[in-house]
This record gives C-alpha cells, structure tokens and sequence, in this order.
C-alpha cells in the first residue's frame, strides 16, 4: 500500500513540476515546454491599410446570390466615398464609439470598471486600432443591399442628460439597389444591453428578400493583463436549446474543425473572455444560421443570418436584436437571455458552482465587502463539512498515536521489507487504524473547494474590490505578497500538525509539494489566496481542537532532509 501510495505521489509531484515549469515559460515571454499553445499571429491589421481590421470584414453579396452560414462575402462594392465620422456616445455605465460607415460600434469603455494594466483609466472592451480589432457589425446579404461598409447619416442625442433613463442613436444608409437600411440604438441608464432595430426599406420597384447578418469580429490575441498561472477562455461561443453552450477555440476555426449547432430557432452568438462579453441576443422563434469563421490574418468572427420576408416596394421590415456588451454579472445575463449566464465560465463544476456563487451573493448583500463574504463563505462550508474533518482528523490522531511504534518497527526490520509490510498491517488491525481514513473525508470536499475557486476566479464584483489596508483589488495579486506568505506559512504549519508518514520519502515530499504549490500562489489574485488562508486557518484550529479531545497533543512534526 505505501509503494502505491508513494508512486501517486511521485506521479502528482512530477506533473505539478511539468505545469510550473510550463507556466514559468510563458510568465516569462518564453514558448511552453511541454504544453505549446497554437502559434498566435501578428497583430491584427490596423483598419486603415490595404484589406485591413475591419475593413476586411463582409459587405455585401454578389447581385441576385444569396449567402449562406461562413460565407458572408467579402467584396467591397464600388461606392463613392462619403465623409467617415466616429460617432462619441456616453451613459452613466458607457463610453461608446460608433463609425458612420455601416454604424459599426467600434468602441466601448466601461467607466465603473477600471482597465487591467491601468487602474487609473476605465477598461476598454470593443476596440478599433492599430494592435486591437474587436468590433460588432450588421448589414443585409442576399443581393447588392447595404452592409456594414456601407455609408450611413446619424442623428440623435450624443449623451444621456440628468433625468433621462433613454437615449436613441439613428443611423440611416442611401437606397442601395432600391433599399434602404435604418439602424435605431437604444441605449437605457444603468444597462451594458443595447437595443438594435433593424429596418428594411423597399423603395425600389420589385420585391426583395434580404438577410440580415449580426456577426462579433476580434482578432486572436490575449486580452491584456492576463495572467499565465492560470487558464481563462478567450473567443466564440454558440448557445442554442438543442446544444447547449459551446465554445470555440480560435485554432479550431483555424482548423476548420469547429463545431456548432448551425441551424436554430433560438440562442446567441457571443465573444467571452474573462470577466467580460459581447453577444448578438435574436427573440425566441426566429429561424437563424449561426457561423464562425476566419476573417483575415488573426482576426476571426461569429454571427448568426436570419431571412427576412418578402418585402414589397413602398413596404418596409424591421427586426428588434440586442447587443450585449459588457461585465459578467451573473444575475444581469440570467434576466437578458436563457443560457446567456454561461458566459461566466465554472467549467464542469458548475452545477456545483452556481449555487456557491449564488450563497456569496447572498453573503455579500449583508456584509457589503466581498473579502470578508469570502471568509464568511469557507467559514459555513467548514461548518457543513465539521463532520467529515472530524473523521479526517481523528484517524489522523490515530494514526500520529502509532506513529511511535511504526518508527521503530521500521527501523527493526529495515533489512526484511516484506515482514516488515506485514507487521505494518498487523499493528493497523490492532490498533483498528485506516490508514487511508484521513484521506477519503477530505477527496469529497475537494469538488466543493475547486467549485468554489472558479467562483472567485470568474466573478467579475472581485475586480476592483477592496477587503482591508494594502488590499483594494481582490483580482488582483497581493501587491506586498503579505497573503501568499501567510498562505505559505499556514500550509507548512498544517503539514507539520499532520503524522509524518513513515516512509523518509513521503516525509520529505510532504514538505516539498506545499512550498512548489505556495510558488504559483504569489501570482494568484488576492481573493483566491484568501480563500485558501481562511481554509487553512480553520482546519489547523478543527485539527487542534481533534487532537486535544483525542488525548494526542497536537505536536509539530519537522522535515528531515539528511
């Protein structure tokens, strides 16, 4: 049993070596060693050269052929050029750029949300530049129909004034091939969801039948800031009823490998990466085609196609979307759309997740600070599990009761390995010790104790976030690295209270797997350090507590290196 158990741990040591290792590289501008990333291309393009940014994007379709999913043409039709503005627009929660060719929004800042490099100025999500592209466009398809190259005239209020909760943008294209395009933005105070009308315009002689295309462009690069200790998702996702939520790696579009429920009668088309998303929001019952698809040099998208009607000459059709553009504030998407809470990444463990997230909120509206929710939280899930830690604990007691007698059973019959087995298990029957017993309790909570680092990993309320003195942004990595040393501190104090195993080398590797790990921690975000101290804190006190009940005084058991 302790040959298997050593060569687990030699096997969880090695792996945790690799990923370290691995992470160091690319902390350090360096290419993985044994994990390489796809090749990420060179900036995307700056909009104003030749086929460039999103200059490069879809405009409109050959005369009289109709598109269909991935294949939203790319020629730019021959106009004449029309002055180009950038159209500036402020909320309360909003800064917003828009381009009068084809009424793009090219840019949006989020003026209660600081930027990640910058605290000083507010975070910029969408982005039109020289080393950014990300942008959200529409136009028409099926025939020679304004696009999102097109040129458009706006009106409208440029701000919303005090005591006012709306504001309309109008943006309105020139008959193309007898139809007219009209974009209507409504924009309400307090809200990162946009409202989109699209209306169509007939004023030609015949009957049309245009489509209407909602697609999200952003090149391939990491957002900025992001950390390299650990693993967030950046690009396309797809959800609709029949499948659910998927993402779609940036390669696999390189690929061509990616998959997605293409057809649908519901769902949205989103870009994610951490803590933020832009997602096109179409009404339940309206048939679309959704599509991801490769743009230019490192610059792909994701869009949906929904048909409009015949529309007749003199009629007109419009179409009601939303854009959503913004944090990923769990009970915000869940009111927006079905499944578009999702974009708030809990991985596997999100049935586990949800409702963790859902007690720290509830935590949070008492308390008011999210550092001290956070402790509160571990604190009842210590609570839930007290009976559990106890049985970890007692047979951890039991075990450092023998321990003595191990030791010297061990040094008797170091020469004879199989009676020495055997007398091992003969003193675990008597003394009625699993040695395994401390184990088992603790693998159960370990789901609920990972659930819970997603939590504090994805929510977006720890950006910014202050707890106490020197920590005002619990996303971000303790400045002083005060907290991971009293991580590290309470770890290696926690293994000293544990038996020492009988085996030298399980002893010694006891000791070196929490000082490897306390490593990766200094470049964790602050909630997570100190979500990781309160659960020390609270199982050295239980342990204490076990221990003293049991009789066995909890005693500090050194490293031995020699």
């Amino acid at each position: 049993m302790n040959d298997i158990r050593r060569t687990i741990l030699w096997v969880i040591f090695g792996f945790s070596m690799v990923l370290l290792w691995d992470q160091w590289q690319l902390h350090n501008g360096n290419k993985a060693t044994f994990f390489p990333k796809p090749e990420v291309a060179a900036p995307a393009k700056a909009p104003g050269a030749q086929a460039a940014g999103a200059n490069a994007l879809p405009t409109a379709a050959p005369a009289a052929v109709a598109a269909t999913p991935g294949q939203v043409p790319s020629s730019v039709p021959a106009v004449t050029a029309a002055p180009r503005e950038k159209i500036d627009v402020a909320t309360d929660v909003l800064k917003l750029s828009f381009d009068t060719e084809g009424g793009s929004l090219v840019r949006t800042e989020f003026t209660k949300h600081a930027d990640f490099v910058d605290s000083t100025k507010p975070f910029v999500f969408l982005d039109q530049s020289s080393s950014r592209v990300y942008v959200a466009q529409t136009g028409l398809i099926g025939g020679d129909f304004p696009t999102h190259k097109s040129p458009m005239k706006f009106s409208g209020e440029r701000s919303l004034k005090e005591g006012q909760n709306e504001l309309t943008l109008r943006f309105e294209s020139d008959a193309q091939n007898g139809v007219k395009l009209i974009k209507t933005y409504t924009l309400q105070r307090g809200s990162y969801a946009i409202g989109v009308k699209h209306e169509v315009v007939n004023s030609g002689t015949t009957n049309v039948s245009p489509q209407l295309y909602l697609q999200l462009v952003r090149d391939g690069n990491k957002p900025a800031g992001e950390s390299s200790f650990y693993s967030t998702f950046t690009g396309p996702a797809v959800y609709t009823e029949a499948k659910k939520y998927h993402k779609v790696e940036f390669s696999d579009i390189e690929k061509n490998k990616a998959e997605i429920d293409k057809s649908s009668p519901n769902g949205y088309v989103a870009m994610v990466q951490h803590y933020f998303a832009t997602a096109w929001l179409l009404a339940d019952g309206i048939a679309r085609e959704n599509f991801v698809r490769k743009v230019d040099t490192n610059l792909y998208a994701v869009g949906m196609i929904t048909p409009l009607a015949d529309v007749a000459p003199g009629q007109s059709k419009s179409v009601s979307t939303q854009l959503f553009s913004g944090p990923q504030e769990e009970k915000v998407l869940e009111a927006l759309a079905p499944g578009l809470d999702l974009v708030k990444d809990y991985g596997w463990l999100a049935m586990l997740s949800k409702p963790l997230y859902w007690l720290l909120d509830k935590l949070f509206s008492f308390i008011q600070n999210w550092g001290w929710s956070i402790v509160a939280l571990v604190l009842l899930l210590k609570i839930a599990f007290y009976w559990l830690n106890a049985k970890a604990y007692a047979s951890m007691a039991k075990m450092k009761a023998i321990n003595p007698k191990i030791m010297e059973m061990r040094e008797r019959l170091k020469n004879d390995p199989q009676k020495m087995q055997q007398e091992m298990m003969r003193i675990y029957r008597e003394e009625k010790v699993n040695p395994m017993g401390g184990c088992f309790p603790i693998m159960v909570q370990i789901p609920v104790f990972i659930a819970l680092y997603w939590v504090l990993l994805s929510s977006v309320e720890m950006r910014n976030a202050p707890w106490i003195l020197w920590i005002n942004d619990l996303s971000a990595p303790d400045p002083f690295f005060i907290l991971p040393l009293v991580m590290t501190l309470t770890t290696l104090l926690q293994t000293a209270l544990n038996p020492a195993p009988p085996d030298p080398m399980q002893a010694k590797l006891m000791w070196i797997m929490p000082l490897v790990f306390s490593v990766m921690f200094f470049f964790f975000p602050a909630g997570l350090v100190l979500y990781w101290i309160t659960n020390n804190i609270l199982s050295i006190a239980q342990q204490w507590m076990i221990n003293t009940r049991m009789g066995v005084p909890p005693q500090f058991n050194l490293p031995k290196f020699k």
